[in-house]
């Protein structure tokens, strides 16, 4: 991972904000990026999720669309 992203400003969203943006968002139009661990995964996640844990993240960025919003958790 580059040290710039590290920079980069991020918002971060509360459990009804949360809620609100994946509601207000059709899943055609968001990204729902979990970068827990399989394990954690298939026990439990937001469906719809895509699953890049985070130690896999740098390496496959580009699976994910620039321009859509992306909710991490």
């Amino acid at each position: 991972m580059k040290w710039m992203q590290f920079f980069t400003p991020v918002e971060s969203k509360d459990y009804r904000e949360t809620q609100e943006m994946i509601s207000d968002h059709s899943p055609e139009d968001i990204t729902i990026l979990d970068v827990r661990q399989p394990s954690e995964y298939q026990e439990s996640h937001i469906p719809g999720a895509v699953l890049i844990p985070l130690p896999q993240l740098s390496d496959r960025m580009s699976e994910l669309d620039p321009d859509k919003p992306t909710l991490v958790y």
